[in-house]
C-alpha cells in the first residue's frame, strides 16, 4: 500500500506495521497556519488512531512567535493550558521524500477545540455548502521570495540587506529557472511525491520571487495542500541553504506577495453552476449571487484574509493588490476577478488574500461569503471596467483602516458569527487585536530615521 492510498484507520495501521516504522510524524495547523507537531512512537500512534490523543492547547493560544495571548477566553494561564483532544486524519498520509523512515499525517482538533481549529472552521463551511447541494473546487496560487540566506544569516543581519536568490526583475524568466534549477526541481518533485501538485511554477517580477499555481481540488483537500505547500517549500529552501518567505511584503520596493484563490461550484450531480452560455460573460444567476456575497462581506471578514500587520502593507494602489471590495471581468485591479470561459473553466479569483494568510481561514471567508450571497439572493452591482484604483466606490465597500479595525468589524459581523461560530470569531478577533498591540509596542526604522534627530 502506498501512502496516498490510505483512507481509513485500518489502512493507516496496516501501512505503519508493513513499513515497520518506529516513529510517525503528526502535525496540526495553528491559528496562523503554521504546522505544529511531533514524532510519535508506533505504539502511541496506533493507539491514537482509535482514541485520538492530547495536544497542549497552547498552540491555539499563542502567536507565530510563541508569545502567549493575554486576551483570549479559550485557553491561557486561567485554564492552565491543558491538553486538547486531537484526531488523526488517516487520509492525509504522506511520505516525506527526504525522511524515508517515517510517514506524515495531518491531524485536527476535536470538540471543544474544533470550534476554534482553522481546519474545523473550513470543514463546517464546506458542510454548509453540501446542505445547499453544492461543492466547491479550489486552486490556490502563491507568490514567495527566496533568499540566498540562512535562518542564521538573516538574524546576524537583523533582517536587513538580504541577498535574493537572483538580482533584478525578470518575470517568467527561462534563464533564471534553468540557472536555479536545483530549488525549482526540488519544489516540483516534492509537490508530486507529497501530493500537492503544481500546475505552474515560474519566476515573478522581482528579485528572487517565484509564483506557484497549485492544481485544483475539492475545497478541504485544496486547503490542506496549500498549507503543506507553504510549509515544505520553506523546508526545501532551508535544506539547500536558502530561505523562502511567504511574508505579505518584505520590502517597500517591490509588490507584495499574493495568495490568490480560484473558486468554482458544482451541484450535487457534479455539474458546474457558475456557467450560463446565454448570460453576460457566461455568469449564471448563482455565480452573480456568489460574487455579490463575496463583495458585500469582504470588508467584514478582512481580518481573516489580511491577518497580520504586514498584510496591510500590501493593500496599496498600483502594487497588484486591491484596495476596495471591487469586482470585474478579467480585471486584475479588482479584489474579485471573474474569469469567463467554458463550463469547466468559469470561476472567480479571490485576489485580496496575501501569501501570509492561513489557507483554511481565507478560504472559509471566501467560500462562506459567497454562499451567503446565494442564500440571500443578492444582486450583483455592475463590475469595474478599467483601472479600479482610479474609481470611486460606495463607503460600505471600503476596507477597514487596518488590522485593529478589521478585528472590530469581524466581531460585529452577524454573518461571521453565524458562519464560523461565536467561539471562533471571539478568539480570532482577539488574536488579531493582540497582533496589532504587539506591533504598537515597537519602534520602526522609519520612525527612527524620520524623528530621532529632527523632532
Amino acid at each position: 500500500m502506498k501512502a496516498r492510498e490510505v483512507k481509513t484507520a485500518a489502512d493507516a495501521r496496516e501501512i505503519v506495521i508493513t513499513h515497520d516504522l518506529t516513529h510517525i510524524k503528526v502535525g496540526v495547523f495553528d491559528i496562523d497556519g503554521i504546522l505544529r507537531g511531533k514524532y510519535m512512537s508506533r505504539e502511541k500512534f496506533l493507539s491514537a488512531l482509535d482514541k485520538g490523543f492530547g495536544f497542549c492547547d497552547v498552540v491555539l493560544g499563542w502567536d507565530s512567535n510563541d508569545q502567549l495571548y493575554d486576551n483570549v477566553k479559550y485557553t491561557g494561564w486561567h485554564t492552565g493550558y491543558p491538553d486538547a483532544p486531537v484526531r488523526i486524519l488517516p487520509e492525509s498520509c504522506r511520505e516525506i521524500p527526504f525522511e524515508p523512515d517515517t510517514l506524515f499525517f495531518l491531524a485536527e482538533f476535536s470538540a471543544p477545540a474544533e470550534k476554534i481549529c482553522p481546519r474545523g472552521v473550513l470543514r463546517r463551511v464546506i458542510e454548509k455548502a453540501n446542505t445547499m447541494g453544492l461543492s466547491a473546487y479550489v486552486g490556490f496560487e502563491y507568490e514567495f521570495f527566496v533568499f540566498n540566506e540562512t535562518r542564521e544569516s538573516i538574524r546576524e543581519k537583523h533582517y536587513h540587506d538580504l541577498k535574493p536568490l537572483a538580482p533584478g526583475n525578470f518575470g517568467y524568466s527561462m534563464l533564471r529557472n534553468s540557472v536555479d534549477i536545483d530549488i525549482y526541481q526540488q519544489i516540483l518533485d516534492t509537490s508530486e511525491s507529497m501530493d500537492f501538485p503544481i500546475e505552474g511554477l515560474h519566476e515573478e517580477t522581482g528579485p528572487g520571487v517565484l509564483e506557484a499555481a497549485l492544481a485544483v481540488d475539492s475545497a478541504l483537500n485544496a486547503a490542506d495542500k496549500a498549507a503543506l505547500f507553504k510549509t515544505f517549500s520553506k523546508v526545501l529552501a532551508q535544506r539547500q541553504g536558502l530561505l523562502a518567505t511567504f511574508m505579505a511584503k518584505w520590502s517597500p520596493d517591490y509588490p507584495g506577495q499574493s495568495g490568490h484563490i480560484h473558486i468554482s461550484l458544482k451541484d450535487s450531480e457534479g455539474n458546474p453552476v457558475f456557467f450560463d452560455a446565454d448570460a453576460s460573460d457566461n455568469m449564471s444567476d448563482v455565480m452573480c449571487q456568489f460574487v455579490a456575497g463575496q463583495q458585500k462581506l469582504m470588508p467584514e471578514l478582512l481580518a481573516m484574509i489580511a491577518p497580520t500587520v504586514n498584510s496591510w502593507s500590501r493593500l496599496v494602489p498600483g502594487f497588484w493588490a486591491p484596495t476596495v471590495a471591487s469586482w470585474g471581468v478579467d480585471n486584475r485591479t479588482c479584489a474579485l476577478r471573474v474569469i469567463a470561459g467554458s463550463e469547466q473553466a468559469q470561476r472567480v479569483e479571490y485576489r485580496v488574500g496575501a501569501a501570509d494568510a492561513n489557507p483554511y481561514l481565507v478560504l472559509a471567508a471566501a467560500l462562506a461569503s459567497g454562499l451567503w450571497g446565494i442564500e440571500h439572493g443578492l444582486t450583483l452591482d455592475a463590475g469595474v471596467k478599467g483601472n479600479a484604483y482610479d474609481q470611486q466606490f460606495a463607503e460600505h465597500l471600503h476596507f477597514p483602516a487596518g488590522l485593529w479595525d478589521a478585528a472590530q468589524r469581524l466581531k460585529q459581523s452577524a454573518m461571521a458569527r453565524q458562519a464560523f461560530g461565536d467561539e471562533f470569531v471571539e478568539h480570532f478577533a482577539a488574536s488579531r487585536e493582540w497582533e496589532e498591540r504587539e506591533f504598537r509596542q515597537h519602534i520602526t526604522d522609519w520612525e527612527l530615521n524620520r524623528y530621532l534627530e529632527i523632532i
